[in-house]
């Protein structure tokens, strides 16, 4: 089994257990609740209790239980699993999707076109919901299978000893994970997932990463504890106590099974996460609609009352007022909307591996500026390298390298069961094997939590009856074994803690030579030592981090590293892949802290050191709250405050299960690798900006339209649009607007956060609105020369079919001058915009002249109407393009 991914420091508060449903096994002189409200057995006065009286309480043993007694409580206290999570139907999604505001605009629209029986309308947008339902609904369901094939592949077993009955022997067996039941006796190795909430027997340098839970890059030394004291500083730092979720990162050790499914303390943590706010996409689509509404609303009763006041007309008007209506709404939004984001899922999932679980979350990514992650596993791997070796005065000096290597391949060597840890597997990486060769191994103390240092005790062949120790480990522990006086022991000291400012990980080395003998060797020879000097490590950058860096700088997007590690380790990192970290912020300054600070300090800051995981969560909402739109990545249930705080949660595969359900985005394939959000964030700014441009393109056009459609209602005799010429209308624009979704936007239009701002957008629509009503004021005049001028004919028919012509053919042109996808130079061939704003103009030169003109009351035009209509779409051509360039040279981007 790989080992598992090491993760950032984060000395949190302890999770609240008190909403945690589910069994639990009390253990007594611990505090009890009702049994749908306890605790997990870990926690509370049973931390006093002996091994042997939690073993008793237990009802269990060191061999274990029987095969009864295990299936017995399994019935009891359920499998070891997380609370089920209640999965959606893909009816429910279809009923869900109904409450999206652009939806309930167009079923208000419907009904109201029903209302009037104007059925070929209801009809339409009857079925331009259902398309847009069933597309969202079926993304979202494909996405959840995704999930649930994850879910597949990190299926687990524990090793667990069980007898067939009393007085068999116990026999260690791979048992699935949920069928782990309070009082099993389970044995722990290297790569192993801690498979609950378990209380140590015996070990053997066990350590084990609680990244997943509190968030520390490095490993915690585990041991068991015969008697131990009040719990004082929260359970994860007892050391008797290992806990569902983490894993083992070297040696070995055995446990009992104290509290499994949901009285875990990694359930517990699940429970203590608050729902989720809205986010980006949900805050520019309620205001949009919001926008929409009030003009729709407002639009119906000023055409009955003008037309009432002004031309005598009464109800007869209302279909007139409700095409008006429907004319102003983007009917195909919805579609739009859920085909460009199902298309950008779709191939995010094909190509990089990137399951988008949350469609509307492909726009968050695309309106993201702001990144935030931790430091381990993303702008670092999970395993150190060696730096330098260092001596006693600071300089560099290869033979503590070969010392140090001494010490890791002996003590690797003579283990009785050889568990390399990722310290010693840097050494052996940097040093010459053959150095540690030349020496033959004797003995070894293992390393040991209480010491931190191990030895390795070897003999060189030219020397004989001496034997030569070799220590490494922690400094100050090696320190004051050393023969040194107290201001050199000072000095190394403040030598130490310099270089750990500045981002490195020392280890001493030291050497004592003593007679040989045969009897063992023990802690206690580990006196008297000589110094020899330091191994400096840091840990290893990501091979593609420094490049994903420059591509999000690239693209706006502003990367803000949340880290529990130290303040000097997070800051040389960044320095090393380009990133310059400033000033970094630590835990401590940040509790100091309003949110209005905090929002001003999180926008110039870089890099935050010991973030706990609130610290983290609380961050990213201040950033929110500043106007920023944030992702955050993250794979722990430390992570999950934080992913829940943020407008688009991003985690890899390797992630926690909750960590994997919680998150709108998950990196099936490449793990925590930068690049792969780079691409996710350019997938979603390419779907973000199709639906911008349909935005602006259609309700500029649209408010136009209307616009003209008042005046002409309050001008002319006759209504200016038959409720059946406007339903063909907005039918041909609308399926002319489908290929938006194919569209291919230019490469400038990428390079910064796309979001839907309802305000830039009002004012976006009301100029070129204008615009657009006066190019059709002006085919009013250009229709009164021909209808009134020399040899021409005073129809209403002619209006009408001089209006449609026009009404499709400045539409045409909008699609083409407005949009933001690549020229036609530039590609090769004609867009799918391209192809049909020529059919939407063909259609309007054509249709008239048809044998389904007369049906709808349409009608061939006098041939001066043409040549004055070239004239004011040349007019209205060149005033688009001014407007547009006017806009652009602002930097006002969609």
């Amino acid at each position: 089994m790989p080992r598992p991914r090491r993760y950032e420091r984060s000395a949190g508060p302890v999770p609240d257990t008190s909403a945690v449903e589910g069994p639990a096994f009390v253990v007594p002189g611990q505090p009890t609740a009702p049994p749908s409200r306890r605790a997990p057995a870990v926690g509370g006065a049973s931390q006093e209790l002996t091994s042997l009286q939690v073993l008793r309480a237990l009802d269990s043993g060191p061999r274990g239980l029987t095969d009864v007694e295990a299936d017995a409580r399994l019935v009891r206290f359920g499998e070891n699993t997380l609370p089920a999570r209640r999965t959606v139907s893909w009816g429910g999604r279809f009923l869900r999707s109904l409450r999206d505001p652009f939806t309930a605009v167009l079923l208000c629209l419907g009904l109201v076109s029903a209302v009037v029986a104007a059925w070929g309308t209801a009809c339409v947008i009857t079925v331009l919901v259902v398309v847009s339902c069933v597309l969202r609904s079926a993304g979202e369901h494909r996405a959840d299978q995704s999930m649930a094939g994850l879910r597949e592949l990190v299926t687990t077993t524990a090793t667990v000893l069980r007898r067939t009955d009393e007085d068999a022997a116990p026999v260690p067996r791979e048992t699935p994970v949920d069928q782990l039941v309070p009082g099993d006796v389970v044995r722990l190795g290297p790569g192993d997932l801690v498979p609950a909430d378990v209380r140590l027997l015996r070990s053997n340098g066990l350590s084990v990463d609680q990244a997943v839970l509190t968030g520390e890059s490095a490993p915690v030394s585990k041991h068991p504890v015969d008697a131990p004291g009040p719990l004082d500083n929260g359970p994860f730092d007892e050391p008797q106590l290992c806990f569902q979720g983490s894993s083992v990162m070297s040696g070995s050790g055995t446990a009992v099974v104290v509290a499994t499914g949901a009285c875990t303390w990694f359930a517990a943590a699940h429970h203590s996460v608050h729902p989720r706010g809205p986010s980006a996409f949900d805050r520019s689509v309620h205001g949009i609609s919001w926008i929409l509404i009030r003009f729709m609303l407002l639009t119906p009763p000023l055409v009955l009352m003008a037309n009432a006041a002004l031309r005598g007309r009464g109800l007869e008007t209302l279909p007139f007022a409700v095409a008006v209506a429907v004319g102003l709404t983007p009917e195909m939004l919805p579609v739009i909307v859920t085909t460009c984001l199902a298309r950008g899922a779709s191939l995010l999932a094909r190509v990089h591996g990137v399951i988008v679980r949350r469609l509307p979350a492909l726009h968050d990514l695309g309106a993201v500026d702001v990144l935030c992650l931790d430091k381990t596993g993303t702008l670092t791997q999970d395993r150190p390298v060696v730096v330098r070796a260092l001596s006693a005065d600071g300089r560099a000096d290869p033979e503590v390298l070969r010392w140090a290597a001494v010490n890791a391949w002996w003590t690797l060597q003579l283990a009785d069961l050889p568990v390399p840890d990722t310290l010693d597997e840097a050494v052996l990486d940097a040093a010459d094997e053959d150095g540690a060769l030349r020496h033959d191994g004797v003995a070894t103390v293992p390393f040991d939590p209480a010491r931190r240092l191990s030895t390795a005790v070897v003999r060189d062949p030219g020397r004989l009856g001496v034997h030569t120790l070799v220590v490494k480990g922690a400094v100050e522990n090696v320190l004051e074994r050393c023969l040194l006086d107290d201001v050199e022991r000072h000095r190394l000291l403040e030598l130490a803690a310099s270089r750990a400012d500045d981002g490195l990980r020392l280890l001493a080395v030291a050497t004592a030579e003593r007679p040989a003998r045969r009897r063992a060797y023990t802690p206690a020879d580990e006196r008297g030592l000589t110094f020899i000097g330091f191994i400096a490590l840091r840990e290893e950058l990501a091979p593609s981090a420094a490049a994903a860096l420059r591509a999000l700088a690239d693209r706006s997007v502003t990367v803000k590293v949340l880290t529990g590690d130290h303040p000097g380790t997070a800051a040389r990192a960044c320095r090393d892949l380009g990133l310059d970290p400033g000033d970094v912020c630590t835990a401590d300054r940040i509790d100091e802290l309003t949110d209005p600070e905090l929002a001003d300090l999180a926008h110039r800051t870089t890099v935050f050191a010991r973030c706990t995981p609130e610290h983290k969560a609380r961050i990213v909402t201040a950033l929110r709250a500043a106007g920023h739109t944030t992702g955050f990545l993250g794979d722990g249930v430390n992570d999950l405050p934080a992913l829940h705080a943020a407008d688009v949660g991003i985690c890899p595969r390797e992630a926690v299960d909750m960590a994997r359900e919680n998150a709108d985005v998950v990196l099936a394939d490449h793990g925590k690798d930068l690049s792969t959000i780079e691409h996710a964030i350019t997938a979603g700014r390419h779907s973000s900006v199709t639906i911008a441009t349909y935005l602006r393109i259609t309700l500029s056009s649209n408010l136009g339209n209307v616009i003209a459609m008042l005046s002409a209602g309050l001008l002319l005799p006759f209504l200016p649009m038959l409720p059946a010429q406007a339903l063909v209308q907005n039918l041909c624009f609308d399926a002319a607007q489908l290929t938006f979704s194919y569209d291919r936007p230019a490469p400038a239009a990428l390079e910064h956060p796309t979001m839907l701002r309802p305000r830039d957008l009002l004012r976006f629509i009301t100029a070129f609105g204008a615009l657009n009503a006066v190019a059709d004021l002006a085919t009013f005049a250009v229709l009164a020369v021909a209808l009134h001028g020399p040899g021409g004919t005073d129809d209403e028919a002619v209006f009408h079919s001089g209006w449609f012509t026009e009404n499709l053919l400045t539409q045409a042109l909008v699609m083409l001058l407005l949009r933001t996808g690549r020229r036609t130079a530039e590609t090769r061939g004609i867009s799918p915009v391209g192809w049909a704003a020529a059919a939407l103009a063909a259609t309007g030169l054509l249709l008239p002249l048809s044998p389904l003109g007369p049906r709808l009351g349409l009608m061939a035009l006098p041939s001066l109407y043409y040549l004055l209509l070239v004239v004011v779409l040349g007019l209205y051509a060149a005033g688009l393009a001014t407007a547009r360039h006017r806009y652009e040279s602002r930097g006002t981007h969609p």
